[in-house]
């Protein structure tokens, strides 16, 4: 296996940086800022990212088969026209639940946008870590990042058993993807918010966008909203 290595090529400082996807029609990598209201797009050619705004906590992305991208925006599902910087409603849930919103949303193989809500809260004490967002290679095998844990990890899903370890320079990593021309990259987000000003000083990329190269696997394409 080559050598791993990680660069972060985006310090954006996200609150809540989440739901990274290779667009490949434009060779870039999408991604969220959920706390921060934003939808990013970072081009490995300018190496600059572009943020649209929104009215709400933004917890997904997503490619849409007609074009362009579909988001979950508070309790909406919502179309987004990147060049025109325009969002529109298709549907609504939980209309009686003002206070709720989607926590996360992924594409099935059908082209089926699922996503869910935040139905309870945990506890999490400094030192431990849990599972976030996650992703899968074309072996098989899971990668997953691990939320206040610093790294990301690959496991064999059939047998639980943890295959490879990446640590990361921030602790909060939120979610990875496969990108890049062959999806060889691996692309993972993270966030800031919850961090002291002593933590941000040790981990000044907190909220950054990190890319992962010499993995020695591929990932796969991600599904378009079929709608």
């Amino acid at each position: 296996m080559s050598s791993v290595k990680i660069e972060c090529v985006a310090s954006e400082g996200c609150r809540i940086g989440e739901s990274p996807v290779w667009d490949e029609k434009e060779s870039a990598l999408v991604f969220v800022d959920i706390t921060g209201r934003k939808v990013c797009r970072w081009s490995p050619v300018t190496k600059q990212v572009q943020a649209i705004a929104v009215d709400a906590p933004v917890s997904s992305v997503a490619l849409r088969k007609s074009g362009d991208y579909v988001i979950t925006l508070g309790t909406r599902f919502a179309a987004l026209k990147w060049k025109e910087q325009l969002v529109t409603t298709i549907t609504q849930a939980d209309k009686d639940k003002p206070n709720n919103r989607f926590n996360d949303g992924k594409v099935d193989p059908a082209g089926r946008y699922f996503a869910g809500n935040r139905r309870s809260m945990y506890k999490l004490e400094k030192e431990e870590s849990i599972p976030d967002g996650m992703c899968i290679d074309t072996e098989g095998k899971l990668w997953v990042a691990c939320y206040n844990g610093g790294r990301v990890i690959r496991l064999d899903p059939e047998t639980g058993k943890r295959l490879q370890t990446v640590k990361l320079p921030v602790d909060k990593t939120t979610s990875c993807c496969f990108g890049g021309k062959d999806y060889s990259e691996m692309y993972v987000t993270s966030a800031s918010d919850g961090m002291d000003k002593d933590w941000l000083s040790r981990q000044p990329q907190a909220g950054g966008i990190f890319k992962i190269t010499g993995l020695g696997v591929k990932g796969v394409a991600p599904y378009p909203f079929a709608g």
